[in-house]
């Protein structure tokens, strides 16, 4: 059944949980990666990073966090814009792209396979962030129904609430839609026992739970809010790790007072935000919280070195960085586990 989040929904207060201490995010190497926007950032096994570019490229990037020099494989070529990813326990790869929908790719092969590309007959464009359940069943989100990748901004602007959860059952090519009116629906990762989900709203920023088992499956509520950034896409490293959220540029005041308007203006503000140039400023991080929604670490650029940062994994004591906008990756000391 599809459940709506009222796009005012609050935190009761006794659930609020204040913002961690802020501390610097200082990359202590960045690697080129031959092509502009690795967006998303996942692990695998053997402690490669796997990415996607602009290009529609699909990426490992091997040795990051030591002292030589980073190899850059060529795995595959959606023919699209590969956005989040989700690393398969059988070694493929499931990759939400924004032109053709959600992917499967062999990375030995590099071919690749589309798992749907349709909703109820509507074109299935700007899939966002993927993650598959222990039963085969896949979650994936679609930050708007309205506004292309290229266009995103716009829909931050008018702040349209078309964003979606849906599900795609094992062996099926019909997602389902779970949850929408989302106000762009991006990261998205498990609780540590696969009960519920967490689901970043950028639009909103705010992270929201959406149950899956127990008395309030389908239920959604919030999970944290009034965040420090505007979330975008969520890495764990395991079910007993912190979950770290991407937070691709800060708070925008003007913004949230232009979401209380009308909407014919905040529709005349985004077809001017569209067309006007775009260029990252102020800060950037990350956030690590914990099953509760509590805010363990809050790491900052305040004068970012590495813009826009959309994309968060942990591996061998080192965060590496994501990004829409940059043409390489960031490798920063991941805080101690307290």
């Amino acid at each position: 059944m599809i459940r709506w989040l009222p796009p005012t929904c609050r935190y009761p207060t006794k659930r609020q949980a204040p913002v961690a201490r802020s501390t610097a995010l200082v990359p202590v190497r960045r690697v080129a990666v031959g092509g502009r926007g690795p967006e998303d950032v996942v692990v695998d096994p053997r402690g490669r990073v796997l990415t996607g570019v602009e290009d529609g490229r699909i990426l490992r990037l091997d040795g990051l966090t030591g002292r030589a020099q980073a190899r850059v494989e060529v795995l595959a070529e959606t023919g699209g814009r590969p956005l989040g990813l989700e690393l398969l326990p059988d070694g493929a790869l499931l990759v939400c792209d924004a032109e053709r929908g959600l992917l499967t790719v062999d990375l030995d092969a590099g071919t690749v396979h589309v798992l749907a590309d349709s909703v109820a007959g509507e074109r299935l464009r700007f899939a966002s962030n993927v993650v598959a359940g222990p039963d085969g069943a896949v979650y994936f989100t679609v930050s708007s129904r309205r506004y292309p990748l290229g266009q995103w901004i716009g829909d931050l602007v008018e702040h349209t609430g078309t964003g979606r959860l849906l599900r795609l059952a094992p062996g099926s090519r019909t997602p389902e839609v779970l949850l929408e009116g989302l106000q762009f629906a991006n990261g998205l990762t498990f609780g540590g026992d696969c009960s519920f989900l967490v689901i970043a709203e950028t639009g909103a920023r705010r992270l929201i739970r959406y149950r899956l088992t127990g008395p309030q499956a389908g239920h959604a509520e919030p999970f944290a809010e009034d965040l420090p950034g505007m979330p975008d896409n969520i890495g764990r490293a395991g079910p007993d790790g912190p979950i770290w959220v991407a937070l691709a540029g800060p708070p925008v005041p003007p913004l949230d007072l232009l979401h209380r308007a009308a909407p014919a203006v905040r529709r005349a503000a985004a077809a001017v935000a569209v067309r006007a140039p775009f260029r990252p400023i102020g800060t950037s991080g990350v956030l690590a919280l914990d099953d509760e929604g509590r805010i363990l670490h809050h790491l900052a650029h305040r004068r970012p070195p590495f813009r826009m940062i959309t994309g968060v994994c942990e591996t061998e004591g080192h965060l590496i960085l994501g990004s829409l906008w940059e043409r390489g990756v960031a490798v920063c000391e991941a805080p101690a586990r307290g």
